[in-house]
């Protein structure tokens, strides 16, 4: 008796094939590397940043649909940018932006209110400009922290804006809804931002994370990047905040 063996394919259609990601700060770190993961399955890219040459050579690395370089916190920059887009996009991934470790009592109200609201009036402002620009069920992600949900001297700021920053994207989600909004909240990922924040201290602290962070090891600029691609893949998703930090705040 002869038995016929049928071949199972496990290859798999590309998640996002056929769509278009946005990148807001893709020229480097967490944003370059959710445009790279994007490029693997199947999306055109497009590219924002401050600095043109590192945004070029971002661009060569992914093979970019087209980049736009300007400073993302300047509301008429940004909108600019959202008005010259091609229709429809899919998904807007917002990395730009950098945390802000400064005693609150130390720095000047005008600062104050910079560091207080940057971050928060970004999102508006990219959920304004995104609305009718991107498709159901597309989404926009922001990247926000974990690092100071708990009180301690000299990271009241922080602090506020890491607490207030969920409430945002909830609501958003309603108010953009049926597109998608989500949060990604990261502990400590090691990009080059962190070695400019660390400075000398850089070592010592990957040292301590991979002695007493759960998964042993120092989160990635990759692992960021494929919560990411979940997130835009998984029409069931939004209004909600994602953890990303090895179980940093189980053990902090």
């Amino acid at each position: 008796m002869i038995t016929a063996t049928t071949a199972v394919s496990t290859q798999r259609e590309p998640e996002l094939r056929g769509q278009t990601v946005v990148v807001i700060g893709g020229s480097a770190g967490i944003g370059l590397e959710s445009a790279r993961r994007a490029r693997a399955e199947g999306a055109s890219v497009i590219l924002t940043g401050r600095n043109p040459e590192r945004l070029k050579q971002a661009a060569l690395e992914v093979n970019a649909q087209s980049t736009a370089a300007f400073d993302a916190n300047n509301p008429a920059s940004l909108q600019s940018f959202f008005r010259d887009l091609p229709t429809p996009i899919d998904h807007v991934m917002v990395t730009a932006g950098a945390p802000h470790y400064r005693p609150p009592l130390e720095i000047a109200p005008e600062e104050a209110r910079r560091d207080l609201t940057e971050h928060l009036l970004l999102a508006l402002e990219v959920a304004r400009g995104a609305a009718r620009k991107v498709r159901p069920p597309g989404s926009l992600i922001f990247l926000g922290g974990t690092g100071a949900r708990r009180p301690r001297p000299g990271l009241g700021i922080i602090s506020t804006v890491t607490v207030a920053f969920p409430t945002l994207i909830a609501n958003l989600a309603l108010e953009l809804a049926p597109i998608r909004v989500n949060l990604i909240a990261a502990g400590f990922v090691d990009t080059r931002l962190s070695a400019s924040i660390l400075g000398k201290d850089l070592d010592k602290r990957r040292d301590e994370l991979r002695a007493t962070l759960p998964i042993r090891r120092v989160v990635g600029p990759a692992d960021v990047a494929a919560l990411a691609v979940h997130i835009m893949s998984n029409t069931a998703l939004t209004g909600a905040t994602y953890d990303i930090d090895g179980g940093q705040q189980l053990v902090s």
